[in-house]
């Protein structure tokens, strides 16, 4: 507890506090740095105090305190007095200083203004001695203007008259630089044009403009005329490079006069030797064209190149014209002889134009054609691209159907090559040769689409590609994958076996037992051959290999197209075809190896599983499983060693399909005995038919509760688990891990059938513990189940009705569910008559299983024409395995097979 308290006494002692402000504080704390508590601003004299003595027992140095406090008490003191007596001085001196400053600003105020007055009489001093030089500036300037006008009006006079009689006499040389000078000073003088001897002067400079215009223009016809070559008055070229001087300082439209007579004179025997009359101007000639402006350009340029200025560019534009010439000639002719142009000479025309305008485009720069009118060449300035080659767009279509043509005989090309091959021997073949050969093809076709137009013309061509990427897929991947052949009639085997059971009434087993084994060896799915398989993995390999450069040409079509069609260009469908086509070789895949498993379901529906006396090794049929999942699984694993995840597909649709059926079987199986009236019944049967020996046999196998059997379905289901988990690399030197997706699969679905034969080992009595182990094994099942595994364990009908109603209660949830369910199978049990009925109608399930729907009407009536024996044979053959009388009924079976 503290010593001090805190308490508001009205009474006791109060010290004025002072507050001093943050930045007061701040620059105590800067100029004093000190950690004493007494020094700190939120100083607390009570918490000060608790702190010193915090109990009772730390009174006792209470003096040693005190004393301390009196020190710094009288330590303060000191230095407050000598800090006091140091300030006596300090108010004096600093009102000497006061004062000081006052002067020294008294004196600066007046040397300031002192300065201004002696600066303003400076200025006005500086103003008297420049105002006559301002005045002389004015006029100097006023002069030299007055001086310039009138020099420019002298040479404006004289230099009319100068022209006038240079242009005379055509001295195009000597009129050059006095023309551009009248030009300018005529220009000055626009702004004294109300001036009347300005306007004649200015008049008399436009008139001499153009007369010079008229006059070079008829001295470049005279030169340049065929006519022309005797007369005494044709201009050198000097002259006539002269002249081209002066008309490039006339007005633009005299140059541009000048230059489109002369380009039409130029091009006059072109138009003449190409007229579309001639044989010369069809397309099959089309080079002659461009050979012909070669040779014209440059003898041109040998003659004349001197004589033009650079800046006119005479070559570039005679170029031009024959571009836009040539265009529209060869368009008539092209619209006027349509029919006999076909692809190779279209393509012959297109490919010499787009040569001659790469070459132009070396040669010149371009800078003449925006002066075009064509549109299609406003759009290519600076590029002769497709200058002339437009003309052909309209006619493209000829092309693209002549790749419709080549694509057809092509797709029909690979399907007659397709009867004929054959799966390469080596393991991971690949892809089909064709398809590459088909998609190179494509790469050909675009780049040369490319060269002549990215627009409509490509859009039709990825309209070909889409149809025949799905043509190549039905035609010829579709086309080739193999077809499992239908089995073979069963009518003469099913004759034959019933007579062979009615031949031989006596022995009835060996007959029956006949009967079932011929009616499982005709009832076999066809399972394709080990090559059939490899052209599968063969076709799905290829199918992936289109998928991925379907894409990749889907995705370099919209790059090359043009903008306006990149929206149009979409391959999912094709893409889609192919999928298609990979699932369908997956499927094809797992129903062959779902088929070899189902044979060996069926034999697992064969075996009495009741009658079981101990359990050893895994049973045959999962053996037969084994062979058949080594046999086929490496084979399509090899086969896709490039298509990795298409093969862990396979391995995932296949556990999927074979675990639910797996379940399925066991749904069907007895594996329980338990001493009912209906196998007594059965041993009856069998004693009856067969001799006393055996009878005691079967008896004794069929006399109280038996286990064993779902104890050796555990293990077998617990070999298939082990199995299927390794599936992805059976038969493998290297083992992977399977994907987790699929070890989940496995795991689950597995673990579900060893539930059921678990809950199928719980014994019925007491109800409510049985169901309580039910519901704990398997939490997610529902009334069907519930009924089926009642049937597994050979539970009476009324038994059953009891133990599903005791389950709905147990989970009213579920009563909502399968209400019919028990009413339609206990009718069903009272019309089969009794057990025999029950394991007559397995059998025929069993029977009908195996074979396709167009056998299952006969082998259900030969079922059911044994159905009074079936599961006597079945405690019969057993009864004989444990005795050792197995070469006997072979012997037996084997004397009665028909020959």
């Amino acid at each position: 507890m503290n010593l001090v308290e805190d308490e508001s006494d009205p009474k006791k002692d109060h010290i004025n506090e002072i507050i001093l402000s943050e930045d007061v504080q701040r620059a105590i704390e800067q100029v004093l740095q000190s950690s004493d508590p007494l020094d700190q601003p939120d100083f607390n004299p009570t918490d000060y105090i608790n702190q010193l003595f915090p109990n009772e027992q730390s009174l006792s140095n209470i003096d040693e305190v005190i004393a301390k406090m009196e020190c710094d008490i009288s330590l303060i003191d000191d230095n407050i007095r000598s800090v006091v007596r140091g300030q006596v001085n300090t108010g004096e001196n600093g009102r000497v200083a006061l004062k000081e400053a006052q002067q020294s600003l008294t004196q600066l105020f007046s040397l300031i203004t002192d300065i201004k007055s002696r600066a303003e009489k400076t200025e006005d001093m500086v103003k008297e001695i420049t105002r006559d030089i301002k005045q002389l500036d004015s006029a100097k300037n006023n002069l030299t203007y007055a001086i310039t006008t009138l020099n420019h009006l002298h040479m404006l006079v004289g230099g009319v008259e100068n022209l006038k009689r240079l242009s005379e006499r055509r001295q195009y040389g000597e009129v050059l630089n006095p023309l551009q000078a009248i030009i300018e000073v005529n220009q000055h003088f626009q702004q004294y044009s109300e001036i009347s001897q300005i306007q004649t002067l200015s008049a008399q400079v436009q008139q001499i403009q153009s007369e010079l215009a008229t006059q070079i223009t008829d001295d470049f016809k005279n030169f340049f005329s065929p006519t022309s070559h005797s007369n005494a008055n044709r201009m050198t070229l000097t002259q006539l490079k002269d002249a081209c001087q002066v008309a490039s300082v006339l007005d633009k439209p005299v140059k541009k006069n000048i230059l489109k007579w002369f380009i039409s004179l130029q091009l006059q025997e072109y138009v003449q030797l190409f007229h579309e009359n001639q044989d010369i101007a069809w397309l099959d000639k089309i080079d002659k064209r461009y050979a012909w402006v070669k040779r014209h350009l440059l003898d041109f340029e040998e003659k004349f190149g001197t004589v033009f200025p650079s800046d006119w560019e005479v070559s570039e534009r005679i170029t031009v014209q024959f571009c836009t010439v040539t265009r529209e000639e060869l368009s008539k002719i092209i619209a006027r002889r349509r029919t006999e142009v076909d692809v190779k000479l279209l393509l012959f025309a297109i490919q010499k134009t787009a040569n001659f305008e790469q070459l132009l485009d070396k040669r010149f720069n371009g800078t003449t054609l925006v002066e075009a009118t064509s549109e299609e060449v406003r759009q290519e300035r600076g590029s002769f691209n497709n200058l002339i080659g437009s003309c052909f767009k309209p006619y493209l279509d000829i092309y693209t159907d002549s790749i419709d043509r080549d694509l057809t005989a092509l797709i029909e090309q690979f399907a007659q090559q397709n009867q004929q091959m054959v799966v390469p021997k080596e393991i991971n073949p690949g892809i089909i040769p064709n398809c590459a050969d088909l998609f190179v093809f494509y790469k050909k076709c675009m780049v040369q689409c490319m060269q002549l137009s990215n627009e409509k013309p490509m859009y039709d061509l990825v309209l070909l590609f889409k149809r025949y990427l799905r043509e190549y897929a039905i035609k010829v991947l579709e086309a080739r994958i193999p077809k499992p052949q239908p089995p073979n009639s069963t009518t003469s085997s099913i004759s034959s076996s019933m007579s062979l059971l009615t031949k031989d009434f006596q022995n009835l087993s060996t007959a029956a037992g006949q009967v079932i084994h011929n009616f499982l060896k005709e009832g076999e799915t066809p399972r394709f051959s080990s090559e059939d398989m490899r052209k599968i993995c063969y076709i799905l390999a290829t199918a992936e290999y289109c998928l991925e450069t379907v894409q990749q040409l889907e995705d370099k079509l919209k790059e090359k197209i043009d903008k306006q069609y990149i929206a149009k260009v979409d391959l999912s469908d094709e893409k889609d075809v192919y999928h298609r086509i990979i699932s369908n070789c997956i499927q094809l895949l797992v129903h062959d190896l779902d088929a070899a498993c189902e044979q060996s379901l069926l034999l697992m529906t064969k075996i009495a599983w009741h009658s079981i006396s101990n359990v050893g090794d895994q049973s045959g049929f999962v053996n037969q499983i084994i062979t058949n999942l080594k046999q086929t699984v490496p084979v399509i694993r090899d086969n896709l060693a490039n298509s990795r995840k298409y093969y862990t597909q396979f391995c995932h649709k296949f556990v999927n399909s074979f675990i639910p059926k797996y379940i399925n079987t066991l749904y069907r199986l007895r594996p329980t005995s338990s001493g009912s009236s209906s196998a007594s019944g059965s041993a009856a049967l069998v004693a009856s038919a067969s001799s006393s020996s055996i009878s005691e046999g079967a008896n004794s196998a069929s006399t109280g509760g038996n286990i064993l059997g779902c104890e050796q379905l555990l293990l077998d289901t617990h070999s298939l688990k082990t199995v299927l988990m390794d599936l992805p690399s059976i038969g493998s030197q290297v083992q992977r891990k399977p994907p987790a997706s699929y070890t989940k699969v496995v795991v689950k679905g597995m673990a579900k059938a060893e539930m059921i034969i678990k809950v199928v080992m719980q014994p019925v009595h007491p109800a409510s513990l049985y169901i309580e182990q039910y519901l704990k094994l398997m939490p997610e099942s529902n009334v069907v189940e519930f009924h089926k595994i009642l049937e597994m364990k050979n539970v009476r009908k009324i038994e059953q009705q009891q133990l599903v109603e005791a389950y709905k209660r147990a989970c009213p949830q579920l009563q909502h569910q399968q209400t019919g369910t028990t009413s339609s199978t206990s009718g069903a049990g009272a019309s089969g008559g009794g057990e025999n009925s029950g394991n007559a109608q397995q059998t025929s399930e069993s029977l009908s299983c195996g074979g396709n729907s167009t056998q299952s009407q006969q082998i259900a009536a030969a079922a059911a024409a044994i159905s009074g024996a079936g599961s006597s044979i079945m405690a019969l053959g057993d009864s004989l395995m444990d005795k050792g009388r197995i070469k006997k009924i072979e012997n037996l079976i084997k004397n009665r097979l028909p020959n």
